[in-house]
């Protein structure tokens, strides 16, 4: 019995850190930087400003990528909608974790794959730029691969 009481309490004590990282986290997987790959173009992911995940819901799978617009692109090639799949980005300023469709954007910088985009939280938005939402860098991300002559398909 006495072990049954120790086992118990071993389960509970599992399950209860559990639920405790999964309120207080983002749900992004660990970054292996300069190893981990990105699903589409197959660099190292290594820019802590401009990476991005998206984590299938329904399997939890997750797919890491170098710059915000190979992930827009992966996902139409891979036929996954949005809906499917949460997707984050790092901040361009601080490199956290932020939800990828709340997050706002600027089309101006030098990023591993040239779409451009940096992502910040609204309150860390730069205060003179032009800021654009994720439904108009998802267009730009295809409007890029279209005027480089690519085939794609939209989200």
């Amino acid at each position: 019995m006495r072990g049954f009481s120790y086992l118990l309490v071993l389960l509970i004590g599992i399950m209860l850190s559990f639920g405790g990282c999964e309120k207080k986290g983002t749900g992004v997987a660990k970054m292996h930087w300069d190893r981990d790959m990105c699903e589409r173009c197959k660099m190292a992911v290594s820019d802590r400003k401009f990476a991005a995940q998206a984590i299938d819901i329904k399997t939890k799978r997750v797919y890491k990528f170098d710059d915000i617009g190979c992930a827009i692109l992966w996902l139409s090639e891979q036929n996954i909608p949005l809906s499917r799949v949460k997707l984050y980005v790092t901040d361009a300023k601080n490199g956290r974790w932020i939800d990828a469709k709340e997050a706002v954007y600027v089309d101006d910088l030098i990023t591993p794959m040239a779409y451009g985009f940096g992502a910040y939280s609204k309150s860390d938005a730069p205060k003179n730029k032009s800021l654009y939402n994720f439904d108009y860098i998802k267009k730009k991300v295809f409007e890029i691969e279209k005027a480089n002559n690519k085939k794609v398909n939209s989200l």
